[in-house]
């Protein structure tokens, strides 16, 4: 029986041409051998199963190589090739960190790394997981690793870069690898299916690479688990079962629901979810990214952004035009508020219901706002038109009941309404309102006096134009200053500069008086403004703006006994007398 050798040591890449997904990486590699550009020390960083390790290998392989390609490959036919083919090369060597990570296993590579190499030109170094190497270790490379001998290059790798030391990164040249693009990882998939004979859907390895999340080693491995348990005919359904993946059917059927309105198919749903074993917050999560994902279907520009084949992009497409934008934005925002809130939840079931409620009531609390905003006005209309529709009626006196009488007249909009109260008081005339509903059917013709009011206001609009029309004097100067400072919304203190004095008129110029520089300047901050507010109001462009500092006079502040003694003398000099004549003084 021959061993199983798993699909990702089985179909590890072997040369720049079959690593997937870095292509800007490998052709990088490949014109620093052709153009003989080697440094002495790289860095591959990136997330897990992307190549860094198998690219390590190729680069060392190529650059040992005595019979290159065109294309600047390995050949695989020299004994470089066929040494490290066969795990016996000396020129290369592989280092764990994550086990040799003492400063006693750095100063073993340091005196290996003088050892010139047997076949070919370089001795490569490669150190996997380098970041867990200790500090001390790290300090003990430091010196090598910026200047190793002629023959020796290191090709370090990692998946945490941020862990290294700054030291070590700038002795290296750094290549970021990239996540693998479920495209990438689908097409590799199908062909390693067809290499096996696999029959498989290309919905099922959509699934399998937006299961492996960019890591094409993942995918693989899920790639035999599905073979394990599937056999050769692999189908959609089979993927999700044994992936514990919730089809995403159930996400476009809870949305349809959602935007007609209905709260119980979608609650019937979410049960058949938790029945099924699905997490609810791994729901939650990926309700949330599938609103995302219709979201970005709406736009022919960001179509390309969605992970998924054909045939499902065209179903994001399709419930995209059925989707307002304003429904998702509220629909993510609901979505997210959700997931916040999740682990914190006494009940997070039904925290989920609630939300899946508010989801489905979107459309409908649209429609209502909508029509409420189209009829606010005309509800609005009935509202001022009904209290001075009905006119005051006189209460009179009557005993032991209370009557209504509506006197219609033909004409209901202008229905009068009689009452009379039992309560031996005469009450004064009040004003009836009116039917709301009715006033709707009927309409509501305006009364005289209302017109009347408005024509008043008419007329006093058109004589007095958009300002007050008040008199060039000090008066009304003064008036439209405090207007001034109310309109412009100025800040108390300007207002109280504007003012606390008096201006005074000279023909075409207006002098505002200040007390101190302090309110000057508050002025002065406006004093542009001011002037075309004026030249406005009066229509004169002539009109000019200017501040005076007001002469103030100093007054000497009594605060001695003598100096009270001396102001009241002043006022009554016959205490002088009496103090001069009884001999007094002060305590």
């Amino acid at each position: 029986m021959e061993n199983f050798i798993v699909s990702a040591r089985k179909y590890r890449p072997s040369t720049f041409s079959t690593v997937v997904g870095q292509e800007s990486i490998t052709v990088t590699l490949k014109n620093a051998i052709k153009n003989n550009h080697l440094a002495h020390a790289y860095l591959f960083c990136g997330p897990r199963g992307v190549g860094k390790t198998s690219c390590a290998r190729i680069f060392a392989k190529t650059i040992n190589c005595s019979n290159i390609s065109s294309d600047f490959e390995a050949c695989n036919e020299c004994e470089s090739c066929k040494a490290f083919n066969e795990s016996r090369s000396y020129n290369i060597h592989e280092l764990d960190a994550a086990s040799n990570n003492s400063v006693d296993d750095i100063r073993t590579l340091i005196d290996q790394v003088r050892i010139p190499p047997q076949i070919g030109s370089y001795s490569i170094y490669i150190i996997d997981e380098v970041h867990m190497l200790s500090a001390s270790a790290f300090n003990a490379f430091l010196k090598t690793l910026e200047e190793p001998p002629a023959h020796a290059i290191f090709v370090l790798a990692t998946t945490e870069k941020h862990k290294i030391l700054p030291t070590i990164l700038s002795r290296c040249q750094i290549f970021d690898f990239n996540r693998i693009k479920v495209e990438d990882a689908v097409k590799h998939l199908k062909n390693i299916a067809e290499k096996e004979s696999v029959n498989i859907d290309e919905e099922a390895l959509n699934v399998i690479g937006q299961k492996a999340d960019g890591a094409m080693r993942d995918a693989l491995s899920i790639f035999d688990q599905i073979v394990s348990f599937s056999g050769k005919e692999i189908t959609f359904e089979n993927v999700i079962q044994n992936l514990n993946v919730l089809d995403y059917d159930y996400y476009f059927r809870i949305v349809d629901a959602a935007l007609e309105g209905k709260v119980t198919d979608v609650l019937v749903m979410l049960n058949e979810i938790f029945e099924k074993g699905f997490d609810g917050h791994h729901f939650i999560g990926g309700l949330s990214v599938h609103i995302r994902d219709v979201l970005v279907g709406k736009d022919a520009a960001t179509i390309q952004l969605l992970e998924v084949s054909e045939s499902v992009k065209q179903k994001y497409v399709d419930q995209a035009k059925k989707c307002p934008v304003d429904f998702l934005y509220e629909a993510l925002a609901i979505l997210n508020q959700c997931d916040v809130s999740y682990k914190s939840s006494q009940n997070p079931r039904l925290l989920i219901e609630l939300s899946l409620i508010q989801l489905s009531q979107i459309i409908e609390s649209k429609k209502k706002g909508a029509s409420l905003k189209k009829n606010s006005k005309k509800l609005l209309r009935i509202a001022i038109d009904g209290r001075t529709l009905a006119p005051a009626q006189n209460v009179q006196k009557s005993v032991g009941k209370v009557s209504t009488t509506i006197q219609n007249n033909g004409n209901p909009a202008k229905a009068e309404y009689k009452t009379s109260v039992d309560t031996g008081v005469a009450r004064n005339t009040y004003t009836s309102t009116v039917s709301i509903k009715q006033a709707l059917k009927s309409g509501i013709q305006r009364p005289q006096a209302v017109s009347k009011l408005k024509e008043n206001k008419a007329e006093v609009s058109d004589t007095s134009g958009t300002y007050l029309n008040t008199e060039y004097n000090n008066a009304g100067v003064f008036m439209q200053l405090k207007e001034f400072a109310r309109i412009k919304n100025k800040s108390e203190r300007v207002r109280l500069a504007l003012t606390v004095n008096q201006p005074e008129l000279t023909d075409n110029k207006i002098v505002l008086k200040v007390s101190n520089p302090l309110q000057e300047d508050d002025i002065n901050s406006v004093l542009s403004e001011l002037q075309n507010y004026f030249r406005r109001i009066y229509n004169n462009q002539s009109i000019s703006v200017e501040t005076v500092k007001s002469a103030t006079t100093k007054t000497k502040r009594v605060f001695t006994d003598t100096d009270r003694f001396n102001y009241l003398c002043k006022k009554n000099p016959a205490l002088a007398m009496l103090k001069q004549k009884f001999s007094l003084d002060f305590e």
